[in-house]
């Protein structure tokens, strides 16, 4: 037993490493963010395993909207499918149509899969990607995986590179381990901007902690549901008071202030 499971590991690395030295003819898809792009040497590759980490529970949605972008991006008109484990539902809520919508993914070519378990999600993913149909898998669990090691991330990657299907996974409440992921990120929410109208545009706090074939980095970045693209984070000054018209700029606002005592 331990010998198969050898070369069966063995054989893995072998594929893995050749997938890797083609990596650099691979189709990319830009994020719009100039320069995340550029970093990316062009966009995500396509094809691939991405993994998205939310830190703690408190950036849950901060980090499922990027995911939804990304896969959108990613998907463009094709089908996407979502797969979630109970407990995040639990955790976190359902995903909301109208929400999904609102962000720029239509609804309509949105399966979502419900797994009891992160063991079953896991597997249901996998099949998912083998369908070449699909634009992009998202697998959505909670918390410490153990079903979702080195291995099985090595058997996501072999599968969404000949799919040419990309495999999105979002983990929130858990730590980073050893993967073959492409790229890796951590997500967390970015303050909004001082606008006057009564929504305004989701900003992320988006930095890259992994990337295989070039340099990390760290942006804010603003999601256009419109365009369905990200872009630079618009540069809001903080409110400031205006000038006294009853009295010189230079006079001093309070009178002299008495020292205690």
């Amino acid at each position: 037993m331990t010998g198969a499971r050898t070369s069966t590991l063995a054989s893995l690395r072998g594929t893995i490493g050749r997938l890797e030295g083609e990596a650099g003819g691979l189709a990319r898809v830009a994020l719009g963010h100039a320069d995340a792009d550029a970093v990316l040497q062009g966009g995500l590759v396509r094809g691939a395993l991405h993994e998205v980490f939310a830190e703690g529970g408190r950036h849950g949605a901060a980090a499922t909207g990027f995911i939804a972008g990304l896969a959108h991006r990613l998907a463009g008109r094709r089908p996407l499918v979502w797969v979630r484990q109970d407990f995040t539902e639990l955790e976190s809520g359902v995903l909301s149509m109208s929400g999904l919508n609102e962000l720029g993914p239509d609804p309509r070519l949105l399966v979502t899969v419900r797994a009891a378990d992160a063991e079953t999600a896991l597997r249901a993913a996998a099949d998912a990607i083998a369908c070449d149909a699909l634009g992009a898998v998202v697998l959505d669990v909670w918390g410490e995986v153990r079903a979702l090691d080195l291995v099985a991330s090595r058997r996501l990657t072999l599968a969404a590179r000949a799919s040419n299907v990309t495999c999105l996974v979002l983990r929130t409440a858990a730590a980073p381990s050893a993967s073959t992921a492409e790229t890796r990120w951590v997500v967390r929410a970015a303050p909004s901007s001082p606008a006057m109208e009564a929504w305004g545009a989701p900003m992320l706090d988006a930095q890259l902690v992994r990337n295989r074939h070039g340099q990390t980095g760290q942006w804010i970045m603003e999601w256009k549901c419109d365009e369905g693209l990200f872009r630079e984070g618009a540069a809001y000054p903080q409110p400031v008071a205006a000038a006294p018209a009853d009295r010189p700029i230079e006079a001093p606002a309070f009178g002299a202030r008495r020292r205690a005592g």
